[in-house]
């Protein structure tokens, strides 16, 4: 597994996501199985938030890393409508409660609301001095945003990215490495849609024996400062998605990526899912 610092910790290139889980109670088991094996095969980052079930994505965090918290550097996010002074707070305890742990080690704004940013910072920052979150961040912003926010002390800024959604390749990606921001990369297997399916990913992987997921999940964490979030249950998934942490892309390989799924040209409104 390789590493990258992220909120002064260092933490694998590739964790895990947790939308969608906690949805159903007949697959909270295998759910919780899944992430502890992530853990197991170091992928100790766990990426979850409030409104995921709404809550149950935590809970499902919580009973995963039940015992094994000082293995687990856990994310998570608050909804903007709780983004206030007052109600950070209030939603910080409650994801606290559901994940059964005392700190949140990086715990982001989900998406930009109607709440001034410089309430939102104020806020996280309190809940930093009390030690309830580690380090603060942002998800969902664009470079405007970010300009706005000009504040050093935001963490990462997580966002969708993949093959197939490059769009923040043309300002917000060389924005946060001129700025020493890490990406956090949401859906970097495009939801295991048609980008699994396309004959470019097929064959690039049948070169490296790989699965085209893995393919996926290389090409994300290709450069420094990326990390890649994918969510995993199937036992054989989570184990093919920590090995694609050592999966080394040759440049043929990346240029038919290229032609295949073509880079930005110009500006792109920020994509969200």
């Amino acid at each position: 597994m390789r590493y990258v610092k992220l909120a002064d910790s260092n933490v694998p290139v590739i964790g895990q996501g947790t939308w969608h889980m906690g949805e159903r109670s007949g697959a909270k088991a295998a759910e919780v199985a899944a992430l502890q094996q992530g853990i197991e095969l170091g992928m100790t980052l766990i990426d979850t938030a409030e409104m995921y079930a709404e809550g149950g994505a935590e809970e499902v965090v919580g009973q995963a890393i039940a015992g094994r918290r000082d293995k687990v550097f856990v994310v998570s996010k608050v909804y903007p409508h709780n983004a206030s002074r007052k109600g950070i707070p209030a939603a910080c305890e409650r994801s606290l409660r559901r994940l059964g742990t005392d700190h949140i080690d990086l715990y982001l704004l989900h998406w930009r609301g109607g709440y001034p940013l410089e309430e939102t910072v104020e806020a996280f920052e309190r809940l930093r001095e009390d030690g309830k979150i580690g380090r603060w961040g942002v998800s969902n912003f664009d470079v405007e945003d970010l300009t706005e926010l000009a504040n050093p002390a935001c963490a990462t800024n997580q966002v969708l990215y993949n093959p197939d959604e490059r769009g923040i390749e043309y300002d917000l990606l060389p924005w946060s490495r001129s700025h020493q921001l890490p990406i956090m990369a949401y859906c970097p297997l495009a939801q295991a849609g048609s980008l699994l399916q396309h004959r470019v990913m097929a064959q690039i992987a049948e070169r490296h024996g790989v699965t085209p997921a893995q393919v996926s999940l290389a090409w994300v964490v290709r450069n420094q400062g990326v990390i890649a979030i994918p969510k995993a249950v199937d036992p054989l998934h989570v184990r093919l998605n920590a090995e694609a942490a050592d999966l080394v892309l040759e440049h043929d390989d990346l240029r038919a990526i290229d032609e295949a799924f073509t880079a930005p040209t110009r500006k792109q409104r920020l994509a969200m899912v």
